[in-house]
């Protein structure tokens, strides 16, 4: 179905339903099942509050809202209502709380004014900031609240703890470009960082967004019937992100520097919860950072959004290696999202705690994969031993031992699950209407499926409309069931991101999809961190093969001010290139600039455009570059997920 036939479905039910018997009673075991309340939790999320602005509410240059908490007031009942898991409001109203916080005698953190958290260390004469948010306008602002408290003095550095955009987007709201060429603001980062960056965000970036919108809820209602939070923090931004690539890598494991009489031991993590990642340790403080390898909740080894599953098994043993190296002797542990832990005995159980999480989860996935176990399988069955179930800090509000079991399953052995009936599956498309069909029509899947709504069993009654809306896309009867079992479904999730992508299923199955706000727009800093390399492996990922099949075209492609020059070569459908001459003739020569490609990138102009406007030079056969341009195609970021 298309987009505009979705839209147009009448809509004769409310947005939201109420919590059923069934979820009542589900909360009501969760309630039971949870740990002793631990107020030193809390206790740690307000310690060394120093102040605030009402609602940590942001605005843009042009005074457009980009973050506020004002919508999550109703957090304030500290009973979870029947459509929220206890847990997870619990944590929700946790994440809530917002402004500057001492965490040591130098350092500082800005808390609740974006998903992350952005961190401000007190140099001899300036200031080290460690990740400045996800964008310009929220950085700004927790750089003023800093200042509003503290000495002003100027940013000497910025380090990326790693390659994700919440943890750099915000830089040009802390220091400039200006500052950073002249060497006044250096910006450090992991080795691999500005490639990681670049892959995760140009590749598969289309994909990754639609698909964020069901992980982070952020074009959900705020209330408790729909979004409360989103694990790590409680949305994303409406703002810019930015882009000022690093002055200074860290390339070997353990590196030790001091910055400004700060003495800062930086230990790589890659290939941890990003590709590109690093911990710090402060000895003067007796400070321990553990970026986003050690945050209060259980995280996630494959984000709903998508990326390259996270190896669990380094990222327990580079926990372990920092317990050992540092956090025995600290007096503090912290994150880049969520709340510092106090007191050495506590830091000790946390970092063996958060160690041994991973760790069990990949052993006994792989204990019973080989046993012939597949993904699914091992997600229904595995349960956390009781000392780790009884840890607040252990439980899935970002991720979740089902879903990170089928992540490290995925790593060792794909996709496949072995099963040769699954190799060659029909697609849900062509599947749907047999199901139907199978299960004796329409009417039958609808009044069994009722039944078993009654009876509380949401997931197979969400599985089998699936089946039904793939079908029949005009049902307003099986679009309606479907969004039903969803919803109690994400009433019942401790998980934030299951919350969110079931309570998103749900009003997109009942309204349709609708094109999403855009909740933070790529500023050119992100467009001209994508080398010429990367841009043509972007190309290549946007040509129709089989309209391009018969093509067989080579070009001399030249960046002019850049001293920049590419063998191109498409053939067979596949678009390829080189840094090196090309043995054959090229068919044309291609001239332009960098920077009209940075505008074509931006969207600020076309190809076609460009080569009209004389800003693309073609010497030679003109048609063959026309005929690459029109086997492009446009990339759709507001695709369906739940309807065909």
């Amino acid at each position: 179905m298309e987009n505009g036939d979705t839209q147009a479905l009448p809509k004769p039910y409310p947005p939201s339903l109420p919590a059923t018997a069934a979820t009542r009673a589900a909360q009501e075991r969760a309630l039971h099942d949870l740990p002793p309340d631990d107020p030193e939790e809390e206790a740690d999320a307000r310690r060394g509050f120093i102040g605030t602005v009402p609602d940590a509410e942001v605005h843009g240059a042009y005074g457009q809202l980009v973050w506020s908490l004002a919508d999550y007031a109703f957090l304030n009942e500290p009973e979870a209502p029947a459509t929220a898991h206890p847990s997870l409001w619990r944590h929700a109203r946790i994440n809530g709380l917002h402004g500057l916080f001492k965490v040591t005698g130098r350092i500082y953190q800005v808390r609740g004014f974006d998903v992350s958290n952005v961190t401000f260390i007190e140099g001899d004469s300036g200031l080290i900031v460690i990740d400045p948010l996800t964008c310009k306008e929220t950085a700004e602002a927790a750089l003023a609240l800093y200042y509003t408290h503290r000495p002003k003095r100027p940013v000497v550095a910025v380090i990326y703890s790693h390659s994700h955009a919440d943890h750099f987007g915000g830089v040009r709201g802390v220091t400039s470009e200006a500052d950073v060429q002249a060497g006044r603001t250096a910006i450090i980062a992991p080795a691999g960082f500005m490639e990681e960056v670049v892959s995760e965000n140009v590749m598969a970036g289309p994909a990754m967004a639609r698909r964020a919108q069901f992980q982070f809820g952020h074009t959900l209602a705020r209330n408790a019937c729909c979004q409360i939070d989103a694990g790590m923090g409680k949305t994303m931004p409406r703002g810019t992100i930015t882009l000022i690539p690093p002055t200074q890598l860290i390339r070997e494991p353990l590196e030790t520097h001091c910055i400004d009489g700060v003495d800062i031991v930086f230990q790589l993590t890659p290939d941890s919860e990003a590709p590109a990642e690093m911990h710090f340790y402060f000895p003067q403080e007796r400070a321990l950072n553990l970026a986003e390898n050690g945050t209060r909740s259980l995280h996630n080894l494959c984000p709903l959004r998508g990326a390259n599953v996270r190896n669990a098994q380094r990222w327990a043993r580079y926990l372990g290696e920092s317990l050992e190296r540092f956090g025995r002797g600290a007096d503090v542990v912290f994150a880049q999202h969520n709340w510092p832990t106090w007191g050495r005995e506590r830091i000790a159980g946390y970092l063996e705690a958060q160690r041994d999480l991973y760790k069990f989860l990949h052993d006994q996935t792989v204990r019973m994969m080989n046993r012939g176990m597949n993904a699914a399988e091992i997600a229904e069955v595995m349960r956390l031993p009781d000392s780790l179930h009884a840890l607040w800090h252990a439980r899935g509000y970002y991720g979740t031992v089902s879903h990170n079991v089928k992540a490290i399953y995925q790593q060792y052995l794909s996709w496949y699950d072995g099963n040769p009936s699954n190799l060659h599956a029909l697609p849900p498309e062509l599947a749907a209407p047999r199901y139907v069909e199978y299960m004796g029509g329409a009417d039958a899947m609808l009044e069994r499926a009722r039944r078993d709504f009654d009876k509380g069993e949401y997931r197979w009654v969400a599985q089998v409309m699936n089946h039904l809306v793939f079908a029949q896309p005009q049902s307003r009867e099986a679009r309606e069931l479907g969004a039903a079992a969803l919803e109690q479904m994400g009433y019942q999730a401790e998980s934030a991101t299951w919350r969110n992508a079931f309570l998103l299923g749900a009003r997109e199955l009942r309204e349709g999809h609708r094109a999403a706000t855009q909740f933070a727009s790529r500023s050119r800093d992100m467009v001209c961190a994508i080398t010429e390399d990367m841009f043509f492996d972007y190309l290549a990922v946007r040509i129709d093969g089989l309209k391009a099949q018969s093509l067989n075209a080579r070009f001399d492609w030249r960046f002019t001010d850049a001293g920049k020059r590419f063998s191109v070569n498409l053939q067979h459908g596949a678009l390829t290139w080189s840094a090196l001459p090309g043995a054959l003739p090229p068919h044309a020569q291609i001239d332009m600039t960098r920077e009209t490609l940075n505008q074509i990138l931006c969207g600020e102009t076309g190809f076609a455009s460009a080569l009209r406007e004389g800003h693309i030079r073609v010497t030679g056969d003109a048609d063959a570059f026309k005929s690459l341009l029109g086997a492009l195609e446009q990339v759709d970021n507001e695709f369906n997920v739940v309807e065909p």
